[in-house]
């Protein structure tokens, strides 16, 4: 912004200096090995051009996985939305009397994976904290699961529904993580982390677990073996302070476990929610989270653009500043299409492949811990297969 005189107000070029040598100090460090702290990262955030701060992140990921970017073939399918919470920013989530509340039995379940079974290697699975529902449940499904689709890897259960769970059964959470891994678990996705400050927590999910308690159950999960992702929800009521306390300490907890394969940030969408003071982010403000994550978490492999919630056009962008994973093909989703997401479910790899493509980049088909690749271009794709609609 310009005064009448044409001269730009001292302190936009106070903040343009701050953050073109915060830049200059984070690439020193950067290419010498170091690690950006929560002093500089706040400064980028705040300060740096967002073009070159972009670049940054993107010579970040270029680092660790070159021209690649990498998605999965993947269904999400929610066990239920009928919750004994009511947190704030959720749209997903009904009471039990509710005329669509719906809690799916593992036969119904079954049924939503049928149809996409040939052209899917993972379920993604959470939901509400249902009031009835203890192990037992979970442990017939995902057996029912792997009997029936062995080569379908199960991502499912946040942090709180592992609590609840837990309580509900009234065993201890290595019990339950263990117990779950048996029946066919594989990975929990990570969501719920919403911002990893009490106080914050305090005023948009209020009951649900807390700052120490997410992080405690994704280290148990850790040390039984079960490999984790992380998330962040941005743009409620947080200040940045907050999210780079929210990274650093999943960096820290990284440090000790080295269980994260991936890092999830997506901003709140705010259309039937129940929050309207939440502080809606910008385009920019996601795409320079996005950089400013993939700087600050050194340590975690992956870093999801997470398109059914950003969008495909703004996912195109976020893998060229950071980002090197555009989620899946998905089929379909509930949670953040109830907030007021329109990305469409209809991509399928093609799609997905068309994106990366655009940016100048390799598509890279991986699995869900990311131990399998297989590299894909649209020049050798043949005539795309029509994927059967669930009914």
């Amino acid at each position: 912004m310009h005064n009448n005189s044409g001269a730009m107000p001292l302190e936009d070029t106070m903040a343009d200096l701050e953050g073109k040598e915060a830049i200059d100090q984070a690439r020193a460090i950067i290419s010498a090995g170091g690690r950006i702290d929560v002093d500089l990262g706040l400064s980028l955030y705040k300060n740096a051009p967002l073009m070159e701060l972009g670049e940054l992140a993107h010579s970040m990921k270029k680092k660790m996985h070159g021209e690649k970017i990498h998605f999965n073939l993947n269904l999400h399918v929610n066990t239920t939305n009928i919750c004994v919470l009511a947190c704030r920013f959720c749209a997903f989530r009904k009471g039990s009397k509710h005329e669509d509340a719906y809690d799916l039995s593992v036969e119904e379940y079954l049924d939503r994976v049928r149809p996409y079974s040939n052209s899917i290697d993972e379920v993604h699975s959470v939901g509400g904290l249902h009031p009835e529902w203890t192990i037992e449940h979970y442990e017939r499904l995902y057996r029912a699961m792997k009997k029936e689709f062995p080569h379908i890897t199960i991502k499912s259960l946040t942090a709180v529904e592992v609590k609840h769970i837990a309580k509900r059964t009234g065993i201890t959470i290595p019990q339950t993580l263990t117990r779950l891994m048996d029946a066919g678990l594989d990975v929990l996705p990570g969501g719920g982390a919403e911002i990893l400050v009490d106080s914050v927590r305090d005023r948009i999910c209020r009951g649900k677990e807390s700052s120490l308690e997410y992080l405690s159950i994704h280290r148990a999960a850790h040390e039984v073996g079960l490999p984790t992702n992380c998330t962040m929800l941005f743009g409620t009521v947080e200040t940045l302070e907050d999210r780079i306390t929210h990274l650093d300490l999943l960096r820290k907890l990284q440090d000790e476990t080295s269980g994260f394969q991936c890092f999830v940030p997506y901003p709140f969408l705010p259309d039937r929610t129940r929050l309207p003071e939440a502080k809606i982010p910008s385009a920019e403000e996601v795409i320079r989270t996005i950089s400013i994550s993939r700087l600050m978490l050194d340590n975690i492999p992956h870093l999801k653009a997470y398109r059914m919630n950003i969008g495909d056009d703004l996912a195109s962008i976020a893998i060229l500043n950071g980002a090197d994973d555009l989620d899946g093909t998905v089929e379909r989703e509930e949670i953040m299409h109830s907030a007021g997401s329109n990305t469409p479910l209809n991509t399928g790899m093609d799609g997905l492949i068309r994106i990366i493509e655009s940016t100048g980049q390799a598509a890279i088909q991986r699995n869900t811990t990311y131990s399998r690749f297989k590299s894909h271009t649209l020049k050798n794709r043949s005539e795309p297969k029509r994927l059967p609609v669930a009914r």
